[in-house]
């Protein structure tokens, strides 16, 4: 049978990542990975042409059945989304400590293939187009400015100290390009030294272009006003919220949850404080794994655990993603994420985690709710799996749909259903797991608050600083107030949100939604109920906008 819709979304695919092949790398799609995209003005234009154009075709078309239908709807809305990114200019202009066209390139290099002669070649071609792709983003971010595009000082200033950090200028990682190509072959190495030199030397370039150009122009204020949030939540949601209701939501969860923290911390310091529990734990030698190596040892044996334990217990998990990678990044910058397979599953998924310069104390308590987000239940068996369902989906829905409510949302979905499987049976782990859920809830406040220039609730549960304005001062007081995590990380975490409107409530939002769905499920099925058959029905749809997800799962 034709299926028009998977054939023009699979065209795309390959359209795509011929212009980027940074995409292609990221999604797995082999055969590209020795080139750079064009990041002038001229390739980005390519490139949103391209999607303008495939857009209107794939719209045109009748799909075959419900599936298709339901690929063309994903389609239509993630892809008119991205045209509606580039006709505001947010594509070309986005600069943040996490977003942006040089982490792009940096981290590309992650998930290349070092095993071969001829995957050292193919570093050292990309690595050699660095400069040229530099150069190219620089034009487009000057054109950019000069239209009265540009991001908030903070950014341009916190993204130009990490590039120095990429580039050896400070901190202990050292120059990153350098690292890089440390262990290759003898016989290559001299020359790779030369590209990765080269490399370093054009961020280091790139990074006093910042300082000198980009900076001057940067807005004062860190929040992107109600119509650019409007735009950006649509795009990490594929759904329209109430902003205020989903603020003052925000608020009530977290209340929730940190007083489900107070229980929690008797059971660890009796008549004790949350701060009481969190000193204890922290000062427990056996909680605290000492070094960046023993943690990344943990957390892959952890993994591993829960992956061969849960397969056709919760989940049935294909053969082939029964593999998961748990790697400490080459990078100093903060954060804990996830990659997913390539598309014929020869790369693995990997879990990632980035600890900052000043990272002393290397928790288990913290982070076993991050393993279970990152990999399995979460990101890992959501992603793995989506690329596995050849037969179900497309390629574009395989490889290159994805839904931060969705996904996110997913993950933390992931986490509250370890705590209902009772895998966080010791209350340290638990409290870290409550801690994040709180510390998730938290930016929903402030993500809203400061990017919409809203008023602190005179009556907030808290009694805090009813009746002033969001701030990015007030940002850090409190998620300082509301968080556990060191200064390194938190730093991180504030200037992550104040540069990324919209992705923080994403994780909170989505969570809201997949346990409406499954409470909704349970309830029409009753007694039949089939917690893994729910499971297996949702994650096989692929990630898909919000307000499209709450009609599939009623279906399921």
């Amino acid at each position: 049978m034709t299926r028009p819709v998977d054939a023009r979304s699979d065209q795309f695919v390959d359209e795509l990542c011929a212009l980027d092949p940074i995409t292609a790398t990221f999604a797995g799609v082999a055969g590209h990975d020795d080139r750079l995209p064009d990041l002038s003005p001229d390739g980005f234009t390519a490139r949103e042409d391209l999607h303008r154009r495939a857009l209107a075709e794939v719209t045109a078309l009748t799909p075959t059945d419900e599936r298709e239908q339901v690929a063309q709807d994903g389609f239509r809305e993630r892809v008119g989304l991205a045209v509606e990114q580039a006709d505001a200019g947010v594509e070309r202009s986005e600069f943040s400590v996490i977003s942006s066209g040089l982490h792009a390139v940096r981290e590309v290099f992650d998930l290349m293939p070092q095993d071969t002669d001829d995957d050292w070649d193919v570093i050292g071609a990309r690595l050699d187009a660095i400069p040229t792709a530099l150069a190219g983003y620089r034009a487009t971010l000057l054109d950019e400015a000069t239209q009265g595009r540009v991001s908030a000082r903070r950014q341009y200033v916190e993204v130009a100290a990490q590039v120095r950090g990429w580039t050896g200028q400070e901190g202990s990682a050292g120059d990153f390009f350098a690292g890089l190509v440390a262990e290759a072959p003898e016989a290559r190495r001299e020359s790779l030294t030369k590209v990765a030199a080269g490399a370093s030397a054009a961020y280091a370039e790139f990074g006093r272009f910042i300082e000198a150009d980009l900076l001057p122009r940067g807005r004062e204020v860190d929040g992107v006003g109600r119509e650019r949030y409007a735009l950006a939540s649509r795009g990490f949601l594929g759904a329209s919220v109430d902003p205020e209701e989903t603020y003052l939501w925000g608020w009530e969860e977290l209340k929730r949850i940190e007083d489900d923290m107070a229980h929690t911390a008797q059971r660890i310091v009796p008549g004790g404080s949350v701060a009481d529990a969190v000193a204890a734990l922290d000062a427990d030698p056996a909680r605290d794994l000492g070094s960046r190596e023993a943690f990344q040892a943990w957390m892959q044996e952890k993994s591993d655990t829960i992956l061969a334990t849960f397969n056709g217990q919760h989940f049935d998990i294909a053969e082939p993603i029964r593999t998961l990678h748990c790697k400490v990044a080459p990078i100093n910058d903060g954060g804990a994420w996830y990659t997913p397979p390539s598309e014929d599953l020869s790369r693995p998924g990997t879990m990632w985690f980035s600890f900052t310069d000043d990272h002393e104390r290397f928790s288990t308590w913290r982070e076993t709710t991050t393993v279970f987000h990152e990999g399995v239940p979460g990101h890992h068996l959501q992603c793995a799996q989506v690329v596995f369902q050849a037969g179900l989906l497309n390629r574009w829905q395989r490889l290159m749909s994805w839904v931060s409510g969705h996904g996110e949302g997913w993950a933390l979905y992931a986490e509250r259903l370890m705590d209902e499987l009772g895998h966080f049976a010791d209350p340290g782990d638990r409290l870290g797991f409550l801690d994040m859920q709180g510390f998730r809830a938290a930016r929903v406040v402030v993500d809203i608050g400061v990017h919409l220039g809203l008023t602190i609730p005179q009556d907030n549960p808290f009694g805090w600083r009813g009746g002033e304005t969001w701030d990015a001062d007030l940002v850090h007081e409190f998620l300082r107030a509301h968080s556990r995590m060191d200064d390194g990380s938190l730093r991180f975490e504030v200037n992550r949100y104040l540069g990324w409107p919209g992705q923080a409530p994403s994780y909170k939002v989505g969570e809201r939604i997949w346990l409406e769905a499954r409470d909704e499920a349970r309830a029409r099925h009753g007694a039949a109920f089939d917690l893994k058959a729910f499971h297996t029905a949702a994650l096989d749809l692929g990630s898909i906008g919000l307000d499209p997800l709450k009609m599939a799962l009623a279906r399921i």
